[in-house]
């Protein structure tokens, strides 16, 4: 289960903040296996999603996806059908990218009467951690 923060803003609005980190593989498979051991508990303020490479996260978070994100937010379109038509893209097309981000943790999509689905977006703020040192 994917958490985060909700921090308040000057607005009415709130910021759902998701922390996404990149490491390596081996790293991601090290911390996750420490985690389930019980030898290592991660802190409220690290990364709860992980990508093994800046470029695997370009393609989840990628600006085409990131308009449909503002999309989903602002229109909050009440099916696939109707996403489709506000942003162009054919519905096969969004149901896989969907898919890829409601596996993530980035939207829900919440089965409705029928076989409708209704994509809402779950967090509206990313913070991105990576570390530089070099590895032995």
């Amino acid at each position: 289960m994917i958490t985060c923060d909700t921090l308040p803003v000057m607005s009415k609005a709130t910021v759902s903040v998701l922390r996404v980190g990149i490491a390596t593989y081996d790293e991601i498979k090290n911390r996750t296996l420490a985690i389930a051991r019980g030898t290592y508990k991660p802190s409220a303020h690290e990364p709860k999603v992980w990508f093994s490479s800046i470029e695997s996260l370009a393609q989840v978070l990628s600006s085409k996806n990131k308009l449909l994100l503002e999309i989903i937010a602002k229109e909050k379109p009440s099916s696939m059908t109707e996403l489709a038509e506000l942003s162009g893209r054919q519905k096969s097309n969004l149901s896989r990218t969907l898919k890829t981000l409601e596996r993530y943790g980035i939207v829900k999509l919440e089965h409705q009467e029928g076989s409708r689905i209704r994509p809402t977006v779950v967090f509206n703020h990313f913070e991105v951690s990576f570390d530089l040192r070099m590895q032995a």
